[in-house]
């Protein structure tokens, strides 16, 4: 699903070469950095960085890795990722289970004024509260919010900020690919999307990643309007790949407002 070479070569095509000292004229025609380039900035051979990229060189040093982090100009994220990869021979997670334990539905029922799910690293919805199912209108469990995005809905939708949460959606299961590689259930997601959605295999093709823990989230519900919400992603320590979402209105806010009245009408 993902691996150290294209990513590397994703990531030198981004770079500026001005960026890094490189003097360029009209006559270049390699978009980013050469590979040659990389490797002299990094401090490693040509031929080691050319075996990365082609896949032939596996697990790279620390002291390689941070190099090539400093010359692709990795953020946080991206630099885990990239350790990810380049450790996937020696460690692969276990994708978690489906099963939500009772204590965690019982945590759902007791959020109240606030729509919240329970999701895996395939934003598979494992479970939600009673806000949740009204918000998105549908039952909880059954629904990904991949497929929901790209397949389902679009910029005329339930997401009124869609062309950013594709670029969430397409990040983070980048990210869940490099940490999952032998996950065949995400495989085949990641699979159907492409097929399906000319959007999606542009993103994927990027090769970004992305964390999202906590932002704004905007939805245009049918019965109650926008809703601005603040969305806090929750990791769970004791379920790996689980995390607890929460949508949350600010106080006296139009968007509290809408929540009490689908309450409401729920």
């Amino acid at each position: 699903m993902d691996d150290l070479a294209g990513f590397l070569r994703t990531r030198r095509s981004r770079v500026v070469p001005a960026a890094v000292g490189i003097v360029t004229d009209s006559r270049r025609r390699v978009e980013g950095l050469r590979r040659e380039e990389v490797a002299h900035l990094s401090g490693v051979s040509v031929d080691y960085y050319i075996r990365l990229e082609q896949g032939r060189a596996t697990q790279p040093s620390e002291q390689v890795l941070d190099a090539l982090a400093r010359v692709l100009g990795l953020d946080e994220t991206e630099r885990e990722h990239l350790d990810r990869l380049s450790r996937q021979p020696r460690r692969k997670a276990k994708a978690p289970g489906r099963e939500v334990r009772p204590e965690l539905l019982r945590l759902l029922d007791l959020v109240a004024g606030a729509p919240a799910l329970i999701m895996d690293h395939r934003l598979e919805v494992l479970a939600g509260n009673r806000l949740a199912q009204l918000l998105f209108g549908r039952p909880m469990p059954g629904l990904n919010i991949a497929r929901h995005i790209f397949l389902e809905e679009d910029e005329r939708g339930l997401y009124a900020e869609w062309d950013e949460c594709t670029l969430d959606v397409v990040g983070h299961l980048r990210l869940s690919a490099g940490q999952y590689p032998d996950d065949r259930r995400l495989a085949e997601l990641i699979g159907e999307l492409a097929i399906s959605s000319e959007r999606f295999r542009r993103l994927w093709a990027r090769a970004e990643v992305r964390a999202r823990t906590h932002g704004r989230k905007a939805y245009r519900h049918p019965l109650v309007g926008l809703l601005e919400l603040h969305q806090e992603n929750l990791a769970l320590p004791g379920d790996p790949g689980v995390e607890l979402v929460v949508l949350s209105a600010l106080p006296d806010s139009p968007a509290e407002d809408g929540l009490r009245l689908l309450t409401g009408l729920g």
